[in-house]
């Protein structure tokens, strides 16, 4: 380990052998213990704070342009209606908004805020003002169903919702009180726009929140398969904004614009919109739902230069015909909630040749951060990588038998450590043990390998969530679901690959003896109780599934049986 490939790390005024970490320059990889090291360094000024008596929402203030700045910056416009805000208004909205729920709502420290909307030029406004109280926001998909709202008001313990005007009919039967997040003819209940003009922006007595405090719940299907509560701080959020900001900040052009249609109850949107971008001091074009023709008239007409994505709107980049639209000044494209293909990736670069394309990956669990494309040179000669790790990150590639840390070029679970990886899964011992180790250490149930110079590949998700559109859906909730209908004995869900939208739900279900049952009855009765996203969209009957020893359904054999299917169908 002499030559120039490897670099010692550790403490150096010792000059100590055994006290020297041994780290290959090229990879980040780490014989000694089997963990992968970032590449990438934060410099002195780029750190990310420590001081324990910080607050996402004061952190995010702090970042702010300076007050004459803030008068003529614009943080947000809609896409829509052209509205903009400025960060002096968006400062004060936050503030006064605070204080009219902490004065007039009564929302304490640690009460959950339930928060049932989508996009808004208002949505960072809510978040950081529920924040700065040190109360916690967990976010949900607008698309869910009753039932589903109803299981997450309850699990999280919702003190209060923020709901559009037009979703509040499906938290009517959880009985939490309701804020609209805009005002409405046909309802006349309080909305944030009302308590923000009924305030003034008074001193919260309370204490404020900590570091170490949580910040947010958010659901996510996490390794297992069943819907959990993300736990995640004050912490979490300020390393993940400091990581934002340091990688916009790299390529930061004074005209930068970015477009935002992205769900910001999801983790990418939320972290990336919500909360860390404006610490760089970023214009935001919002849109309040993604639809494609849309997405495009806000880039011709916003002269929108940086947009984060998902696969399925790339590729319906790449599919598009042109239609008239000056895309002209996009400049860089991210990927990520899903993974990208190389074949669609090198369609994209064909087609649009002055757009950087760069591919990262994340989770929910992690904040949303874990790897980055430094340059458009790097990410273009690594189509089919997914990057390498952010600052601050380390990895262990772990052996699915052994348990043993992996070198480079081998095969194995992804297992990722940051000051981003969540505290928990909210009220659920069983599933935080068996995806965070003792030493901190999340366990991603990705198959991955990282190549000699530190680039990640991904290669399969082991587990068994189904990634439809950037959502995950977990096949077990389907399952139960199907096996409730009196007319099937026993379900499997499986994914099958879809070009738009990723992957698809695909159920194989067993018919009870000497009753009817047809494919779109099937489908019908799941789509009844949940999201778009989740429906089931194709059914085969089977005489049985297959199971193991144990019971557990062989869902490879179910994959290969739908490739024959599909085979035979050509």
């Amino acid at each position: 380990m002499g030559d120039e490939r490897w670099m010692g790390m550790g403490n150096i005024e010792e000059e100590s052998v055994t006290n020297t970490i041994m780290v290959d320059r090229r990879s980040g990889y780490e014989p000694q213990t089997g963990i992968y090291h970032s590449l990438v360094s934060l410099s002195e000024q780029q750190q990310i704070p420590t001081q324990p008596n910080l607050d996402t929402a004061t952190y995010v203030l702090s970042q702010f342009p300076t007050p004459d700045q803030a008068e003529t910056r614009v943080a947000l416009i809609d896409s829509s209606s052209n509205r903009r805000v400025t960060y002096a208004q968006l400062h004060r909205s936050i503030t006064v908004l605070a204080a009219g729920l902490y004065h007039g709502l009564g929302v304490r420290k640690g009460d959950v805020v339930f928060i049932l909307s989508p996009n808004s030029v208002m949505y960072p406004a809510i978040c950081l003002a529920v924040l700065s109280i040190g109360a916690v926001i967990t976010t949900a998909n607008p698309l869910n169903t009753s039932t589903e709202i109803a299981k997450q008001v309850h699990d999280s313990g919702a003190k209060l919702a923020i709901s559009a005007p037009e979703e509040t009919r499906k938290l009517h039967p959880t009985g939490v009180p309701t804020l609209l997040t805009s005002r409405s003819k046909e309802n006349d209940q309080l909305s944030v726009e009302e308590l923000i003009e009924k305030c003034e922006p008074l001193e919260i007595p309370e204490e404020k929140p900590i570091q170490t405090d949580t910040a947010a719940i958010l659901y996510s299907s996490g390794t297992t398969g069943t819907s959990k509560g993300v736990v995640l701080s004050h912490s979490n959020f300020i390393s993940v904004m400091t990581l934002l900001k340091w990688s916009v900040d790299v390529s930061k052009a004074q005209d930068d614009v970015f477009l935002c249609f992205l769900p910001m109850f999801h983790i990418y949107g939320l972290a990336f919109f919500g909360l860390g971008l404006l610490c760089s001091g970023i214009t935001t074009v919002v849109m309040e739902r993604f639809d494609f023709q849309g997405m495009l008239e806000a880039i011709q007409n916003h002269k929108v230069s940086n947009m984060p994505a998902v696969p399925p709107v790339i590729l319906g980049l790449v599919k598009y015909n042109g239609g008239g639209y000056d895309l002209s000044s996009l400049r860089r494209v991210g990927s990520g909630a899903a993974p990208l293909s190389k074949e669609v990736t090198d369609r994209f670069r064909e087609k649009f040749p002055w757009v950087e394309l760069r591919p990262g990956y994340g989770l929910t669990e992690s904040c949303g951060a874990g790897t980055f494309f430094e340059s458009h040179g790097e990410a273009k000669a690594r189509p089919a990588s997914s990057a390498r790790l952010a600052p601050c990150f380390s990895a262990k590639v772990v052996d699915l038998e052994t348990g043993i840390a992996l070198p480079p070029n081998r095969e194995g679970e992804l297992w990722l450590k940051s000051p981003t990886v969540m505290k928990e899964y909210l009220g659920n011992e069983e599933a935080t043990a068996a995806t965070l180790d003792s030493d901190g250490w999340l366990k991603t149930g990705d198959l991955c390998y990282f190549d000699e110079e530190g680039y990640i590949y991904i290669v399969d998700r082991m587990k068994e969530l189904i990634k439809h559109n950037g959502y995950q859906v977990a096949p077990a909730e389907l399952e139960a679901i199907l096996t409730a209908h009196p007319h099937i004995t026993d379900a499997a869900v499986i994914p099958l690959e879809d070009e738009a939208a990723g992957q698809i739900p695909v159920a194989y279900a067993v018919r009870a003896a000497g009753v009817e049952l047809t494919e779109d009855q099937v489908i019908q009765f799941v789509a009844k109780q949940v999201a778009p996203y989740k429906k089931i969209r194709r059914v085969n009957f089977i005489n049985a599934i297959p199971r193991s020893a144990a019971g557990k359904i062989l869902r490879r054999q179910l994959v290969l049986l739908s490739k024959q299917y599909a085979i035979s169908k050509l």
